[in-house]
């Protein structure tokens, strides 16, 4: 009768148990009762071939007693041996069971106790000091170790009582000490040429553990300086089938002394066991070379510090940082975890019949298996041999080749999500679609835009920069503190957070009369004006952007505190410079300007007034408009977040008094249709007659707003913000009076 091999795909039922143990625990300890917690009985763990396995050189350190189900052990451990100087030492095994098959892995922590004293490179160390050092001086010990870990490690260091030197420790970023020899009182080579006391190095074990070093000091003249390493840290990176006398890194220290003194040599002051095997220094030339064979997958990564001496004992010291990287040293091994044999003949489909487990040493993608990709493998040839249990055993051979079809499982992939290029603001939109059944494709969105940068420094519109015209504002001897004076205006051609603009106060003839918005210009008094106060008072005002760095520019304010010209005695110039001959007539001229404006504005007022008891009541209460000269043409925009356009203009017509006023009417004009040096002028009626538009359809009209109910919205919100001097980013927002200017583009 012919026995069939069948391919059969089963099931293994798993769970993780963890344990930890203190090491140099005596053998027979009990760990935990694994048929307690994996919910077993205990009684047919012999029955089920119940067997603790691993694929490790530590495989008899464990057992499991088939009687009790308790996890013991059976050899002692010790945590230093297995792990050095890890901190986590993790041992992991599995248990197999039968009937059914089951796997559970167990994995057990390795707790450090403090069995190891901490041990000095030197029992010995030598000292040469010249008597001309100075209170102060400071000598490096090599620090001690300890081969445990955590809390069991050196925690502390003393000094034996001595005439001359204190000890210093102090403790690195990396977690090692820096143990120095203060010198405390200086030396005297005549009356002592050899000093001798002992170092005591203390974990923080329970019970402590201590470990000394005898320090001898030779008294000699003077030796002035270390050799300096020229890195604290060196770094380096080798594969670990380097072959031997390969050199890893050179590390170097110079020293400025001459002869003796300054003859460097090398030597490791702290480094492991593990490490001394595998690498050597060259105490002339500080070459490290490997001088034993390497393994990735026992240690990938060696520190190490090294100490660099001159002739007469000074030192420095120098970390030492190797990693080594894995090549695919090890083949994949095969382990048979069960097998049930032999197989009945009426055994069905789908039966359990063995557990393989396949173990690779390797790291990453040196030990994985994969799924199958066309793209990487297209065929694989497989041999399948079916052997009987004859005398002689019979067998026979079958080659199988087998090609992996291609399916469109691979769309087109752009190099990166998305494109950006500096030209004008735009979007597109690119597909890449591929011939496959169905078609696959990818889309991509380039955006193009213009960048701002600060490169323009803020524009004062008012008052007009000195040498154009000769400006001064008369305050009443009456204003009371809180009450405006002017207003510095300006603009910024750049956007964003780069056209922010904040007003300063940099010079004064009171400091304390006038005080500025930060963020509106508005000029104010601080104070009632009193008798005392200087009729002549000059102000210098800063304008600061909020680019990265900072543009500013400066303006001169001059006002004068009097109720009518007739009180001034005389008109000279405030400025504080040697122009008197002319500034005089200036000022006589910029006041009759200043009070025809101000006559012309109640009259203005008070025919609105009058015009407002004869027509019928309008949206609207009397407002000013603000010459369109206040914003310089050409502001650019980027993406809506900065300074607007001047292509469209608007003036915001709000009620007089209250600054929290609602929106009443928005008109637009363009440049081109009005000239950058006119002021725009409506009368009621003509307003009148635009809102009777309005009433009609829920947007305005578009001989208003020439680009519909979105330009309407984004001005009804320019407005609203206008009125909240903390926002910035509709563009450059202008106040005066009840009047607010802005651009949109």
């Amino acid at each position: 009768m012919n026995l069939q091999s069948f391919f059969v795909f089963f099931h293994i039922t798993t769970a993780d148990l963890s344990y930890s143990v203190l090491e140099e625990m005596r053998p027979g300890s009990i760990v935990g009762n694994i048929a307690m917690d994996l919910g077993l009985e205990a009684g047919k763990l012999f029955t089920r071939k119940a067997r603790i396995d691993t694929e490790e050189s530590y495989q008899h350190y464990c057992d499991i007693d088939l009687k009790t189900g308790n996890f013991v052990i059976r050899e002692r451990i010790d945590r230093e041996e297995l792990c050095g100087e890890k901190v986590s030492c993790m041992l992991n095994f599995e248990l197999v069971l039968e009937s059914p098959l089951e796997l559970h892995r167990i994995s057990l922590l390795i707790q450090d106790v403090n069995d190891n004293a901490p041990l000095f490179p030197k029992d010995t160390i030598k000292l040469e000091i010249r008597e001309s050092a100075g209170k102060g001086a400071r000598y490096r010990i090599n620090e001690a170790h300890d081969v445990d870990v955590g809390q069991n490690t050196v925690k502390q260091y003393s000094l034996q009582n001595n005439d001359h030197f204190v000890l210093s420790v102090r403790e690195d970023t990396d977690g090692s000490k820096n143990v120095e020899l203060v010198l405390d009182k200086e030396l005297d080579r005549e009356k002592e040429h050899d000093l001798n006391f002992v170092m005591i190095a203390i974990d923080g074990g329970n019970p402590q553990r201590s470990g000394t070093a005898s320090i001898h000091v030779t008294v000699l003249d003077a030796n002035d300086n270390a050799p300096v390493f020229d890195q604290a840290i060196y770094k380096a990176s080798l594969p670990e089938n380097s072959p031997l006398n390969t050199v890893v890194i050179t590390v170097s220290a110079s020293d400025a002394d001459e002869g003796v003194n300054g003859e460097v040599t090398y030597e490791f002051s702290r480094i492991s066991e593990r490490a001394k095997k595998v690498f050597s220094l060259d105490s002339k030339t500080g070459e490290i070379k490997v001088k034993g064979p390497l393994d990735f997958e026992s240690n990938s990564k060696y520190e190490m510090r090294i100490d660099a001496k001159d002739g007469y004992g000074l030192s420095s010291d120098a970390k030492v940082m190797i990693d080594i990287t894995d090549v695919n040293d090890n083949a994949p091994v095969i382990y048979l975890k069960s097998l049930t044999n032999p197989i009945p003949e009426n055994v069905s489909p789908g039966t359990e019949v063995g557990i393989i487990n396949v173990q690779d040493r390797d790291s990453e993608n040196n030990r994985q298996d994969r799924q199958l990709d066309r793209e990487l493998v297209s065929v694989y040839n497989i041999t399948i041999t079916a052997t009987d249990e004859g005398s002689p055993p019979l067998s026979s051979s079958k080659s199988v080749e087998l090609s992996v079809a291609d399916i469109n499982d691979n769309p087109p992939v752009f190099e990166e999500q998305s494109y950006s290029a500096y030209l004008r603001s735009f979007k597109v939109q690119v597909t890449a679609r591929d011939n496959g059944s169905p078609p696959l494709s990818s889309n991509v969105t380039v955006s193009v835009f213009i960048s701002d940068v600060n490169d323009n420094s803020p524009q004062i519109l008012y008052p007009a920069p000195e040498g154009n015209s000769f400006m001064t504002e008369l305050v009443p001897k009456a204003a009371h503190g809180g009450s405006l004076v002017s207003k510095v205006i300006a603009v910024d051609a750049d956007s964003g957070q780069n056209a922010w603009l904040s007003y300063h106060i940099v010079k004064s003839t009171d400091p304390g009369l006038f005080t500025i918005g930060v963020h509106s210009g508005e000029i104010r008094t601080q104070r009632d004006i009193s008798e005392s106060d200087s009729m002549k008072q000059n102000l210098i005002v800063a304008v600061k952007d909020n680019g990265q760095p900072s543009l500013s520019d400066t303006c001169s304010m001059y006002l004068l505190i009097s109720d009518n010209l007739a009180e001034v005695p005389e008109l000279k110039d405030i400025s504080y410079d040697d122009k008197n001959s002319k500034l005089t007539s200036y000022l006589i001229i910029a006041l009759v300007c200043v009070s025809t404006f101000f006559l012309t504005f109640i009259i203005i007022i008070l025919g609105v007034r009058f015009c407002r008891r004869r027509k019928p009541r309008l949206l609207f209460d009397g407002a000013v408009a603000i010459p369109s000269a206040y914003l310089p043409p050409n502001y650019a925009d980027v993406d809506g977040t900065g300074t607007l356009c001047s292509a469209y203009n608007y003036d915001a017509y709000l009620t007089t008094g209250s600054r929290t006023s609602d929106f009443k009417f928005v008109t637009s004009y363009n440049d081109n249709t009005l000239p950058a040096d006119q002021t725009l002028r409506k009368s009621p009626s003509d307003f009148a007659e635009v809102f009777e538009d309005c009433d009609g359809s829920p947007e305005l009209s578009t001989h208003n707003v020439t680009r519909g109910a979105a330009v309407r919205d984004l001005v009804l919100d320019c407005v609203y913000f206008a009125l909240n001097p903390s926002f910035f980013g509709c563009g450059p927002v202008h106040r005066l009076g009840n009047v607010y200017r802005f651009g949109l583009e």
